[in-house]
């Protein structure tokens, strides 16, 4: 039996990868040969080759898609067109039955030479408002999915649905024991998990660390910082561990958490809510992002499985006093997500994906 060939694309941020990592073993299971599409030096070519070293990884050229006056803006577009020869000519040789897209600026020029190629391309979109790559992507791809139904009102009606979120099964296998073991804790205190996102946030790691001593009365902290970021200053409090960032680590560590403080991308979330995580969410500012992840914490308050901390609002005496409201209302607020409708698995959105195949 002659396997069928599927591309992924999607980088730039972790989110825009988490997906395609969770999907490749049901895709390899039902038969396909996977391929990925990536950036030359986007985090998405080390998330792919540390998980997954057999599957071939193509780098191609891509520019950063900016919403800003830069004068890269006039020089990006001549490596897009780069990008998008040399994607043609992977497709060319590769021959894959489909292409699944998760966005992010080196998607743009794959999903453009799948359409010109004609083979099926398959985007998913995970915030609330599509990002700029999936607006370009609209016209080439034969269909898009969606993790929230507020998002279906900003793209076509007639090649659109909503699949909701997927979670990675191996999230559901993280031990608490292990967390505690990877840190150094004794689970005598609950666990509070910091995460600011693959490039770290200097918002949370200051308003943690300036709040420490008082925070350490509450709690043993995993704080996940971001390259670079760690201050080896710290390193040596008792119940307060430095990561920069964590791949097979983070199931232990999740499970090992009692409330999470992050940034409020949407495959991160989610990922808290199928756990039953309480979280304090500080999402991106519209001064750095476009404000999806701020349409994405209102959702999650409104809802009641989150508080939310505006970015500008944050002080040290803010700050600790939300995370004191949230330590006083966890029981509630997992209570209200033991309610809620369990994520789809990576064989559900496998299913999907290969209704589109070739």
């Amino acid at each position: 039996m002659n396997k069928k060939t599927i591309v992924l694309t999607g980088g730039g941020t972790a989110g825009h990868v988490s997906l395609n990592q969770a999907i490749i073993p049901t895709l390899e299971r039902e038969g396909f040969e996977v391929h990925y599409i990536g950036s030359k030096d986007g985090i998405e070519l080390e998330l792919i080759r540390d998980a997954f070293p057999h599957i071939k990884y193509h780098a191609i050229s891509s520019g950063k898609l900016r919403r800003y006056a830069s004068v890269k803006n006039f020089t990006d577009p001549l490596r897009v067109g780069k990008g998008l020869l040399q994607a043609f000519y992977i497709l060319r040789k590769v021959k894959p039955a489909v292409i699944f897209s998760k966005g992010g600026f080196v998607s743009v020029p794959v999903v453009m030479a799948g359409k010109l190629s004609g083979i099926p391309v398959v985007v998913h979109e995970s915030d609330v408002t599509p990002g700029l790559a999936n607006k370009i992507a609209k016209p080439f791809a034969q269909h898009i999915f969606t993790v929230f139904p507020e998002t279906l009102k900003h793209l076509p009606a007639d090649k659109s649905s909503c699949s909701g979120s997927i979670i990675r099964s191996e999230l559901f296998e993280g031990n608490k024991m292990n967390g505690l073991k990877i840190c150094g804790f004794n689970g005598f205190k609950s666990i509070l998990l910091i995460m600011g996102g693959s490039q770290g946030s200097t918002v949370l790691n200051d308003a943690i660390r300036t709040n420490l001593p008082r925070l350490l009365e509450m709690y043993d902290i995993i704080h996940l910082c971001g390259k670079g970021k760690v201050d080896q200053t710290l390193s040596g409090i008792a119940g307060y561990k430095q990561f920069e960032y964590v791949t097979t680590e983070l199931p232990d560590l999740l499970h090992a958490a009692d409330v999470v403080v992050s940034r409020a991308g949407s495959n991160s979330i989610f990922e808290f809510l199928a756990l039953r995580k309480p979280m304090l969410l500080i999402p991106l500012s519209k001064l750095q992002s476009r404000g999806d992840q701020i349409l994405n914490a209102n959702i999650f308050e409104k809802q009641g499985w989150a508080l939310v901390l505006e970015e500008e609002e944050v002080t040290p005496k803010s700050f600790i006093k939300t995370l004191e409201e949230l330590h006083f209302q966890t029981e509630q607020i997992r209570l209200v997500m033991e309610k809620s409708e369990l994520p789809k698995t990576p064989n559900d959105m496998v299913k999907l994906i290969k209704s589109f195949a070739k």
